[in-house]
Parts: C-alpha cells; sequence; structure tokens
C-alpha cells in the first residue's frame, strides 16, 4: 500500500473478494456496471503506481485525499464481478500496522509523526460515518500467510507468463472458500490449542462473511513473482501442502503434519529473508 516503502511494497502477495454487481446499492451498482464496459481498466501495477505517488510530496501525503473509484473486474461464468480498490481505507489500515513493522527513526524519517497523527484523526472520523467499512483487498508483504492457503485447492492453481510477466493465483467460489475455513478450524481446533495459526483463520472467515454468498476470492502472488525464483515459483505447491497438513492431522497423523508444515514454512522464509538482501 502507499504506506510501505518503495521496495517493499512490490514483493506483496493479495487475498481479493469479488463481488457480483447485484451485491452492490445503488448508486454505487450502476458505477461499476459502467465501469466494467470500459475498453481497459487500471491493473494492480497502475494501482501500486498511483499509491506510491502521493508518498514524493513534501510533506509526503500518508493516505489518499479521496477515495478511489477504481476496481478490478472478473467474468465468471458470464457474470460481473467487482473487486473496488478503496485505496483510502486500506491506507488508513495499512498506517495503524507500520508501527509494528518498521523501526521508529526509518518510520518518522518515511512518514513524520505529525502526518501519521492527522491521518489517524482523519480515519476516526469517517469511521463515525462508515462503521460498517470493509476493504475486498488484504496484503502480506514478502509472504502468503499460511491461513490464506486454507480457502484454495491445488486445482485452483494458475501459472501463467504473459506479456506482462508471472502470475501465480488461485480463484475458487465464495461457498467453497467458506467451507474449508470450517473445516480447517475444525481440524486445527481438534489437534492443537488456540493460537495465532487458529486466531488468524478465524479472523478470515469472519472477513468473509462480510460478502455475498455468489463472489469469488483470489489469492493472487502479485509482486511475489519477482522475489522468488522461476523455477520455484513454478514447482511452488503451497496450497497442496497446507491441505496435506491438514489431513495429515484430520487423520492423527502429526509426523506428517509437522513434515508439511515445516517445507512450507522454509520455502517462505528463504523469500523473507530476500527483503534484508535488498
Amino acid at each position: 500500500m502507499a504506506l510501505a516503502s518503495s521496495v517493499m511494497v512490490p514483493y506483496a502477495a493479495y487475498l481479493r473478494v469479488y463481488e457480483p454487481l447485484a451485491a452492490f446499492p445503488e448508486p454505487e451498482r450502476s458505477h461499476w456496471a459502467r465501469y466494467a464496459k470500459r475498453d481497459e481498466v487500471p491493473t494492480a501495477q497502475d494501482e501500486l503506481r498511483r499509491s506510491l505517488a502521493d508518498l514524493l510530496a513534501t510533506p509526503p501525503v500518508a493516505v489518499p485525499v479521496h477515495e478511489s473509484a477504481d476496481a478490478f473486474i472478473a467474468v465468471v461464468d458470464g457474470v460481473t464481478c467487482v473487486c473496488p480498490w478503496r485505496t483510502r481505507l486500506r491506507g488508513w489500515q495499512a498506517l495503524e500496522e507500520l508501527p509494528e513493522r518498521l523501526p521508529a527513526p526509518v518510520l518518522d524519517a518515511a512518514l513524520p509523526p505529525v502526518v501519521r497523527r492527522q491521518a489517524a484523526a482523519d480515519y476516526e472520523r469517517w469511521l463515525e460515518l462508515n462503521p460498517d467499512a470493509r476493504p475486498w483487498i488484504r496484503t502480506a508483504t514478502w509472504h502468503v500467510p499460511v491461513r490464506w492457503f486454507v480457502l484454495f485447492d491445488d486445482a485452483e492453481r494458475e501459472y501463467t507468463k504473459s506479456d506482462q510477466g508471472l502470475v501465480l493465483r488461485y480463484r475458487t467460489p465464495m461457498v467453497e472458500a467458506r467451507r474449508r475455513v470450517a473445516r480447517g478450524l475444525r481440524t486445527l481446533r481438534d489437534a492443537l490449542e488456540e493460537g495465532p495459526l487458529i486466531d488468524g483463520l478465524v479472523d478470515v472467515g469472519r472477513w468473509l462473511e462480510e460478502f455475498h454468498p455468489r463472489a469469488l476470492v483470489e489469492l493472487d502472488y502479485g509482486g511475489l513473482v519477482h522475489a522468488v525464483p522461476e523455477g520455484q515459483l513454478a514447482e511452488d505447491r503451497s496450497a497442496a501442502e497446507v491441505a496435506e497438513g491438514l489431513t495429515a492431522l484430520r487423520e492423527g497423523d502429526g509426523e506428517r503434519a509437522g513434515a508439511a508444515y515445516e517445507k512450507l514454512s522454509d520455502r517462505w522464509r528463504a523469500v523473507r529473508e530476500r527483503q534484508y538482501a535488498s
């Protein structure tokens, strides 16, 4: 997002929800219907460039002044589905997380405290008028959270090369994503004590419940395709490894579950370490 550094932002993965037009109230529904008919719509890289542009100002603009009117579009079985960017909302949310991710001197140099305080005050006022607001997009830098893979099956994996570069993503119907979350939670709670993995999956499940039941859920490796060697990317079967681990837990095979988790952890640890070598 606009609040991460220019080095970190490209190396991010995204969890997105695309809702059918029927899920949006008027006049927003008509706006997205017209928007989807455009010959060209902005790409993820366009969103990234626009997010970074405001940071070049003096003083930097931590969060866009106006909410984005852009979105990602997907056509599923002839139905137009929309994933609004909501760049301003996501910028505010990212601002709250930055103190946990960056050393104070680095954060203060990039975004002075007075800028952050003003943005936080603006967000508080905005939330009073929009208490039910939620983003259609979640972002993770330098990794894909393990809990995100629970939503998908290996058969839904798409790995392609085009003029725009490499793409690695998963897409699944909302009903399947919710079913897998519920089943995964039952398995984890039966086998493990409460902890970050369970809490994280509960959070994702609650987020999914906010959307239309006929929505599409997408996991996009985004900029991470540039952080992982192409050969490793082609062989990445993280969703299959998570499914294998959960199956092993259901069968009471802790050793097999541990091996699957270790393999997954080693892969993403190697990716995370690349940020410090940049």
